[in-house]
């Protein structure tokens, strides 16, 4: 039986990926780790047929590994592909080069005939908001009253409709001035922004009718299990209308919750949906108790989470899905 773990990731990521390598050290399995900010200057991937056979190698600076045995990968992130390249390379060679590197190894991520705990395509197909609220709602969850448009006028008509309209990017939208990120939030929309709807001609958004919060849930799922979280983040003034503008703040005042059993059973069915064994979903309780699905993000982060967990089950429940000791959903190339 093989047992080499592949992990996809970048040199900067969060000390979460150290703690499911314990868990599956544990398990008796081998971690790989691809840090794709070294790839290609540091690292560099081959894939052959030959005499009947599909061989691919990571070749790093100290290991030739081989990658078509591993029994199981998890892609958690892609960031930084390509870092120092664009001062080894001249400017009219930088933007090709960079679009093939990265057609070569999402082409290998998809590729890979074993099971998958997240794909670059699963990633594109759950970014999409609009099929997210879509499924949720046939699923039977409650959504808010929501438009997505570049149509200045109709975004009016639905903003005086529902009055208490909040407006929110589709993607992790920020703007970049003098070398700051920006990242543009989840706002009520109010006078002065109905005076500026014109410029959503240029970028479309999405305006949901504002849920007023009991409290808001941070809900991982991993494979069949089910971790939420809670928080009170009308206790912050910059958190009212969206946690993260405190989340630095807020990040202590999360407490695990327990979630009704049929709420429970519609994240899994979610789950076996997209057929993915990991979601970080958000949601919205409100002073009715009535639970509002909000979004799904396929690789959402949880380590804040799994630290307030004496036995950090979410990491240990990531290695036993990665290693096949317990049920998971099965996404081979070759079923």
């Amino acid at each position: 039986m093989n047992n080499k773990i592949l992990i996809i990731t970048h040199t900067q990521d969060s000390f979460s990926i150290e703690k499911v390598t314990e868990f599956i050290i544990e398990n008796k399995f081998e971690v790989i780790r691809f840090d794709v900010d070294l790839y290609p200057l540091k690292n560099q991937l081959s894939t052959i047929f030959e005499y009947g056979k599909w061989i691919s190698y990571l070749k790093t600076e100290h290991h030739k590994i081989r990658l078509d045995d591993i029994s199981a990968v998890w892609y958690r992130r892609a960031y930084n592909i390509g870092t120092g390249l664009k001062e080894e390379l001249e400017t009219k060679f930088f933007g090709p080069a960079m679009g093939e590197i990265r057609h070569t190894l999402f082409g290998f991520m998809e590729s890979l005939d074993c099971y998958s705990l997240g794909k670059p395509s699963v990633y594109r197909r759950i970014d999409s908001k609009e099929e997210q609220l879509k499924i949720a709602y046939k699923l039977g969850f409650k959504i808010p009253e929501t438009c997505i448009t570049n149509d200045s006028e109709e975004a009016k008509r639905f903003i005086l409709e529902h009055q208490n309209v909040v407006g929110k990017m589709q993607t992790g939208f920020a703007i970049y001035e003098n070398g700051v990120e920006n990242v543009v939030f989840t706002n009520v929309i109010d006078e002065e922004s109905l005076e500026r709807l014109d410029s959503l001609v240029y970028c479309p958004m999405q305006f949901q009718k504002k849920i007023e919060k009991k409290k808001e849930l941070r809900i991982t799922i991993v494979g069949q299990e089910v971790y939420a979280f809670e928080i009170d983040s009308q206790q912050s003034e910059d958190g009212k209308t969206d946690w993260r503008k405190d989340g630095v703040n807020l990040i202590d005042k999360w407490k695990k919750t327990k979630i009704p059993s049929s709420i429970e059973q519609k994240l899994l069915n979610l789950l076996d949906v997209y057929n993915v064994d990991y979601g970080a979903v958000d949601m919205i309780v409100s002073p009715e108790d009535d639970y509002y699905f909000i979004e799904i993000n396929a690789a959402g982060e949880f380590f804040w989470l799994d630290n307030l967990l004496d036995d950090h089950a979410i990491s240990k429940s990531i290695a036993d899905v990665l290693c096949g000791k317990v049920p998971r959903r099965n996404n081979t190339v070759l079923k």
